[in-house]
Formats: structure tokens, C-alpha cells, sequence
């Protein structure tokens, strides 16, 4: 090692030797880099054992609103050293170069994030409804029918339009139609359908009270919109933060709850 720093650390005789004042400082200093290198390794300990640190999540707005916000307000009681950093957004995060640790997302099968782990949660049901205004009392229409009502879609003007149905005996059937309004704001749909503006697909979360009390009513007897899928996305399993990890199977484990409340009529 003197070779290599070019300098004496220990003074020899053939009898004897005495380490340096410059050998007793470099000593010093190492004997500090192994106590860091100790306090490394015990802070991974204690991260592995108490899930503490930020998680960066993604979730569409409505999500939120109507399931995960309650949900990460029960994480965080549980785990206060968790720190939740919560991006509302309907868009398509890149998850690996924007730095989240997950996404929330509603997608319909098949999902292909062929580059992340694809963990479900839960699955979506979908309604197609309207204002009783514009469903004739008596009279349900044929999904052939839907292409001469007026629609109101979720999504972007750059898309193509049709409702995706699928009906009694696996039978499936597309129809095009042409939205009145379009936007991204399940709030603002919502509100158009209630007003009697159109037909609309909303998971049965958004209204589910809206059925209930009869201000919406399912357009269609026997078919239904497909069913989506509600997953988290990640980057990779191996590594994985305990405070990602634990946040993941939490909301496993809430969303198991919701769904078995929801098969027993709650």
C-alpha cells in the first residue's frame, strides 16, 4: 500500500516498528469510511424490516376519487414513514423514465405493458347508461340501435368510436358512433348524462348511486360493455422497496375486501 501512495505509514527497524503520524490520520479515516459502510448496511436493514421512503404513484383521476384516495389515506395511517407522492392523471405515464415506482391503470384485456410487471387488482365493470329521458319506458334498444342515439365518449378526438359489447352466449358486437361531447373528465360525462345529453360507458363505481336512485338506467337488456382490468404497473419485481411493495400488496388486499363486499350485496 506505501508502494501504491507513495508514502510511509509505518516506521521499520529489524526489531521494532512504529506507525507514522501520517499513518495514524490515514488509520483514523479508515476506521470512519467502515463505520459509514456499517451505517449503509443497517439503514437497508431497517428499510427491509419498517417499509419508510417515497413512493411515486400514478392513477387516473376517478380512480382516486372513487377507490385509491381512501385506500393510500389507510397506508399511510398504517405505515406513517411512508411518504405517497399521488399524480391524478388520465394520461399514459412512462413509468421506467418519468420515476414512478407504480402506475394505477384501467385497461381492457389484453394489456400490453410488455415492459413492465403487470400486477391486477381488481376487475372494472362497465354500464352503459342514460337519463331515463332518452330510454323509452318499455322499449329497450337493440345494440344496432345505439348507432342512431347520441353518445358521449371518454378519450381524445383523435380516436375512432364504437361501443364494444358483449352479450348473452359470449356474443360480441362493435358499433361506431359519433360523440356529442368528448373529454377526459368522467365528472364532466357524468353530469351530460344525467342531463339527458347522451348515452354513456362509465365503470359502475362512478354510478353506481345514480342506478340506484334512478337518475340513470342501463340502456341495453343482456349486454354490457367489456369488463376491464384495474393494475399496477412497475418496473420489475427484483429490488423491489419494501415501501412499494408494501403499498402494492395493500392495495391487494383493499381491493380483495371491496370486491368480496361488492359480491355480497354491500
Amino acid at each position: 500500500m506505501e508502494d501504491d501512495l507513495h508514502v510511509r505509514l509505518i516506521q521499520r527497524t529489524t526489531r521494532q516498528f512504529a506507525v507514522t503520524e501520517l499513518g495514524q490520520e490515514f488509520y483514523r479515516h479508515c476506521v470512519a469510511m467502515m463505520i459509514e459502510a456499517d451505517a449503509a448496511l443497517d439503514v437497508i436493514a431497517r428499510m427491509q424490516v419498517e417499509p419508510k421512503g417515497t413512493v411515486r404513484v400514478s392513477c387516473p383521476a376517478s380512480v382516486i376519487y372513487f377507490q385509491v384516495g381512501e385506500m393510500i389515506a389507510r397506508f399511510m395511517a398504517k405505515y406513517p414513514q411512508v411518504k405517497v407522492e399521488l399524480e391524478s392523471t388520465n394520461r399514459r405515464v412512462d413509468v421506467i423514465r418519468e420515476g414512478f415506482d407504480l402506475a394505477i391503470r384501467v385497461r381492457f384485456p389484453p394489456l400490453d405493458d410488455s415492459d413492465l410487471v403487470i400486477r391486477k387488482l381488481a376487475e372494472s365493470h362497465q354500464r352503459l347508461v342514460a337519463s331515463p329521458k332518452l330510454i323509452q319506458e318499455g322499449h329497450r334498444p337493440a345494440p344496432a340501435d345505439l348507432a342512431n342515439m347520441p353518445g358521449l365518449a371518454w378519450g381524445s378526438s383523435k380516436n375512432n368510436f364504437e361501443w364494444k359489447l358483449q352479450g348473452p352466449n359470449s356474443a360480441t358486437t362493435e358499433v361506431p358512433y359519433e360523440p356529442l361531447l368528448i373529454t377526459d373528465d368522467m365528472v364532466a360525462l357524468r353530469l351530460a348524462a344525467l342531463q339527458g345529453i347522451g348515452i354513456c360507458q362509465f365503470p359502475t363505481m362512478v354510478i353506481d348511486q345514480d342506478l340506484k336512485a334512478g337518475r340513470l338506467v342501463d340502456v341495453l337488456s343482456g349486454w354490457a360493455p367489456r369488463t376491464g382490468i384495474i393494475h399496477a404497473a412497475f418496473p420489475s419485481r427484483r429490488g423491489l422497496l419494501p415501501s412499494v411493495r408494501a403499498l402494492l400488496d395493500f392495495l391487494a388486499d383493499e381491493y380483495t375486501a371491496l370486491s368480496a363486499k361488492e359480491n355480497n350485496g354491500g
